[in-house]
């Protein structure tokens, strides 16, 4: 009948959810297609809205000559650390109701060993996820950790090699390498999903939530931790920016 809204043939709705998801590479497209989605699918796009914003931070400073612990050896030049980056933070959530989706056990987050580093220096992952370790440099390395949240000791492994880790209790792990001091990483494991990394431009975007009260928590290795409640809608967005 003419005038009368037609919904799409459900083809065409799983097209467009294809579509959408092409342009989810970061945490603004995620959000959007979690949105885009449930409109698609005839869910309430009313029960979902997204937290968002610019977190800032201070001017970023090299430190390359970092040794966090007392390794034994430093075989190739390394390609330093930066302190402060925004890009080291994690954004989340402290709580999400209801009961948290299983980390999906297909996805294995890397943290790499590249030019005697930990590529990336920071990695959020949801508890239960496996880590893979990966030595891409021509040098042995022993990945470890001490940290009550996940002890392990990965060993001395050449390039081409790889090990993982399964992490099933949230919480902070740092991590090191036997053999070179200036070597160190986080692992900040959560109990849900719903976290995100800034981009280098300090804008974030948290996946969408259902409407209610949540506190927004931003950590960051070198500058701590700040907290914010924010109140999200039935829809649209809640803007949180966050400065340290």
């Amino acid at each position: 009948m003419s005038g009368e809204a037609r919904a799409p043939p459900r083809g065409e709705a799983l097209a467009g959810i294809r579509e959408a998801g092409m342009a989810a590479t970061n945490g603004w497209g995620r959000a959007t297609w979690a949105l885009a989605t449930a409109a698609m699918l005839g869910t309430s796009a009313a029960h979902a809205g997204v937290i968002r914003g610019t977190l800032e931070v201070p001017s970023a400073a090299p430190a390359s000559d970092l040794h966090p612990y007392p390794g034994r050896a430093g075989s190739m030049p390394s390609a330093g650390t930066v302190i402060g980056a925004v890009t080291d933070a994690v954004i989340y959530v402290a709580r999400v109701p209801g009961t948290p989706t299983p980390a999906h056990e297909g996805d294995h987050p890397s943290l790499a060993q590249r030019q005697q580093s930990f590529v990336p220096r920071v990695l959020a992952v949801q508890a239960g996820s496996s880590v893979d370790f990966p030595n891409f440099d021509p040098i042995f390395h022993n990945v470890f950790s001490v940290s009550p949240t996940k002890r392990f000791d990965l060993g001395k492994y050449a390039r081409g090699h790889t090990r993982s880790v399964r992490f099933l209790k949230p919480g902070l792990v740092n991590v090191y390498c036997d053999i070179h001091s200036d070597m160190a990483a986080y692992i900040l494991v959560l109990p849900h999903h719903a976290f995100t990394r800034p981009a280098a431009n300090g804008r974030y975007a948290l996946p969408a939530l259902p409407p209610g009260p949540y506190t927004v928590v931003a950590w960051h290795p070198d500058l701590g931790e700040i907290r914010r409640d924010v109140q999200v809608p039935a829809q649209g967005d809640a803007v949180v920016d966050l400065r340290y």
